[in-house]
């Protein structure tokens, strides 16, 4: 499929980081399908009307998003590949807007709070206020012509709402990365190197996790991720998702998911895809 004709899935208005992480890994001529929500993302590829979904899962900073990890267990989809997008936040206004008209910083809470002490510094006694989404922070300022405000949101953003930005680099900490997940209907088979995510769940045992682990370690396949989300209507007990290092179609990999299968009540693969940088 050329990429002309792939559609992908995002949540967010456009502008968002989601969808300059869809560029960043297919390339401008992609069709961005904007979702109101991220169960829509899922919503599309299951029903077909994108190619393609890409949903973040992690933040260097902020840690996982819960919400997606459940997504993934809840839908019969793949992870086909995945991306990692250096998060730069700026301050976008009205082209002719100054510092010094701002009363008002518009943005997603994350956003704001990965801002704060630069907008502290920036702009002393300015009001935050909360929005659902950073680009859409931006279609806000534009289309209810708000001059007094400016929005916090990536330089996508601004370009595609014509919009300026009145200060760059706003973010308190540049170690700000967001992983994100491709995801689609069919597996794929990387040719290069691979990552492989799983999702589990076991009978609390005395050692049980630590068995569950030790397929890996006696297999030096390297862990790279870890999280427990609650296991719904059995109170205390959970499943793991776990992130390694290999493919499934490697025989020590394959192996060690068996082993792991002979200690799990549930077990299944969400996808063997080329490792992200």
């Amino acid at each position: 499929m050329s990429e002309e004709e792939l559609t992908v899935a995002f949540q967010g208005e456009r502008g968002a980081y989601s969808e300059a992480a869809a560029v960043a890994y297919f390339g401008e001529k992609v069709q961005p399908l904007p979702c109101a929500e991220f169960e829509a993302v899922f919503d599309a590829v299951t029903g077909r009307a994108a190619e393609r979904g890409i949903v973040p899962v992690e933040n260097s900073l902020a840690g996982s998003i819960h919400r997606n990890y459940d997504l993934l267990l809840r839908y019969d989809l793949t992870i086909v590949g995945e991306v990692q997008l250096r998060v730069e936040h700026h301050l976008i206004a009205w082209p002719g807007v100054s510092l010094g008209d701002l009363h008002r910083v518009y943005s997603q809470p994350q956003a704001l709070a990965q801002c704060e002490r630069s907008l502290t510094r920036l702009l002393p006694g300015v009001e935050l206020v909360a929005t659902y989404d950073t680009a859409g922070s931006v279609k806000m300022l534009r289309e209810q012509g708000i001059r007094d405000g400016a929005a916090v949101a990536s330089r996508r953003a601004a370009d595609i709402y014509g919009m300026t930005i009145l200060h760059d680099g706003l973010e308190d900490n540049p170690e700000n990365y967001t992983r994100f997940l491709i995801l689609g209907r069919e597996p794929v088979i990387p040719a290069e190197a691979a990552k492989t995510s799983i999702v589990f769940s076991m009978d609390n045992a005395p050692g049980i996790l630590f068995k569950s682990l030790a397929v890996f370690a006696l297999r030096d396949i390297d862990l790279t991720k870890i999280e427990s989300r609650p296991l719904q209507g059995k109170r205390w007990q959970y499943f793991f998702y776990i992130d390694f290092i290999g493919s499934i179609h490697e025989a020590r990999c394959r192996n060690a998911l068996n082993h792991l299968q002979e200690i799990a009540t549930f077990f299944r693969v969400l996808g063997s895809y080329p490792r992200g940088v």
